[in-house]
């Protein structure tokens, strides 16, 4: 029998992707590779979800083509409200179009869709490796 009172662990991802099959999708992928997923259909609701969300969100991961507003746009806008969380971008459209749109930064996190499971998992460990090699020692 499974044991479902216990606390999940792992970095937790707040994925913000308005398609239904690609949000269920990647979001399984995550949770199959170990990490906590919160989901979000659209801006609002991922930054009411930073809002109230009472534990931590390591990373950020959202789609570039949201309704309504660039991923970038709602980066920038759910890192007001958590400031440490990490951004992963992704986008069926080239990296190269969305800096040359002003929609990311160049070196900004970013994953080309259509994406495998361990691409996806080794792009969120770096990010979040990273994060805790720049971090300030206690």
């Amino acid at each position: 029998m499974w044991n479902t009172s216990a606390p999940q662990q792992g970095p937790v991802v707040l994925l913000v992707e308005d398609d239904e099959d690609l949000r269920e999708m990647t979001s399984q992928m995550l949770e199959l590779r170990g990490f906590r997923v919160l989901v979000a259909t659209d801006a609002v609701s991922a930054i009411t979800t930073c809002r109230v969300h009472e534990g931590k969100i390591d990373v950020l991961m959202t789609d570039l083509g949201l309704p309504g507003v660039s991923g970038g746009e709602l980066a920038r806008s759910a890192c007001a409200v958590r400031p440490s969380m990490e951004t992963v971008y992704m986008s069926g459209m080239p990296q190269e179009i969305a800096i040359r749109r002003g929609i990311i930064k160049r070196g900004a996190p970013f994953i080309a869709k259509p994406f495998t499971a361990d691409q996806l998992a080794s792009m969120l460990r770096s990010v979040l490796a990273q994060r805790n090699s720049n971090a300030p020692a206690p």
